[in-house]
């Protein structure tokens, strides 16, 4: 799919394009804004002030990787990103020079959080990486992060391919449950902040008379 085509995500009405690199700083903002609150997110910069003029230069460093490595699902008019990392690869080069430009003074907590996550990834068999998904503030409960979220479910589907990713908060944690993801293992604990809670989704196969999950459910600790 061209960065201007756009698609009807599976079960969705809602229209989904691939993000080129002309939409880097608009959803860098877009993430910025909707992670703000996240416990995760003020626990990386305790100052919502400082947070929300450094968070957008810090997202744009996973969507760089994001558009270069794997894919960055979007909606016609940019109020939301879905960023798909293939497991295995590499981070940008320079990238820990860059993350200390635009998160000092606080690079080191950001740094601990890189471990923490890193340090959990399945190692055993291939996978993508949701590493975000976010819709805009005024946007959530439309269904947007849900047509988003189809749309990469069904090209992994497609493939043969499992997601993972790492929940905020239980409520996210919840909505993933109802996605078809399951827990991998425990939560994971950011030192002296909150738990973020790594999940795993199988992928589908989809028969001529109707769809099921892979035989083999690998990780699902719950």
């Amino acid at each position: 799919m061209s960065p201007h085509r756009q698609l009807t995500a599976p079960g969705t009405s809602m229209a989904v394009v691939r993000a080129g690199e002309k939409d880097l700083d608009v959803l860098s903002r877009v993430i910025a804004d909707a992670f703000h609150d996240l416990a995760p997110s003020q626990w990386l910069i305790p100052d919502p002030q400082a947070r929300r003029q450094l968070f957008p230069g810090y997202f744009r460093l996973y969507l760089e990787h994001a558009l270069t490595s794997g894919t960055v699902y979007t909606t016609p008019d940019r109020t939301a990103a879905a960023l798909w990392i293939p497991s295995g690869q590499d981070a940008l080069e320079g990238y820990d020079t860059r993350l200390a430009g635009v998160t000092s003074p606080w690079t080191s907590r950001f740094v601990a959080f890189d471990a923490a996550l890193d340090r959990h990834h399945p190692a055993e068999v291939p996978y993508r990486h949701l590493a975000i998904l976010a819709v805009h503030p005024d946007q959530q409960g439309q269904g947007i992060g849900t047509a988003l979220l189809h749309a990469g479910h069904w090209t992994l589907d497609d493939e043969g391919v499992a997601a993972y990713l790492e929940a905020s908060s239980p409520r996210s944690r919840h909505l993933y449950l109802a996605h078809g993801y399951a827990d991998h293992g425990p939560p994971i604990q950011l030192p002296g902040g909150p738990p973020m809670h790594p999940m795993w989704r199988s992928p589908y196969i989809r028969t001529g008379r109707s769809d099921r999950a892979q035989d083999r459910r690998y990780g699902s600790g719950g």
